[in-house]
């Protein structure tokens, strides 16, 4: 697996971490930690976990059989 898809697999499981917060107690830990949800750099990280789920998309498609070599 190559490095950009490992940052975008680490992207999905913190913004995947995020809603689960915010769906079970209303808690936006990523607004909460850089000054709330419509700070600069909060925008920023969700842009990033939405980009990083465009990425994934073509995995979806991809086979996962591999023959040894």
């Amino acid at each position: 697996m190559s490095v950009f898809y490992k940052i975008c697999i680490a992207l999905l499981i913190i913004g995947g971490l995020n809603w689960g917060l915010v769906g079970m107690f209303s808690f936006n830990l990523v607004g909460w930690l850089f000054g709330g949800a419509m700070s600069a750099i909060s925008r920023i990280i969700f842009t990033l976990v939405g980009v990083a789920a465009i990425c994934a998309i073509p995995s979806l498609f991809m086979s996962d059989h591999h023959d040894g070599h």
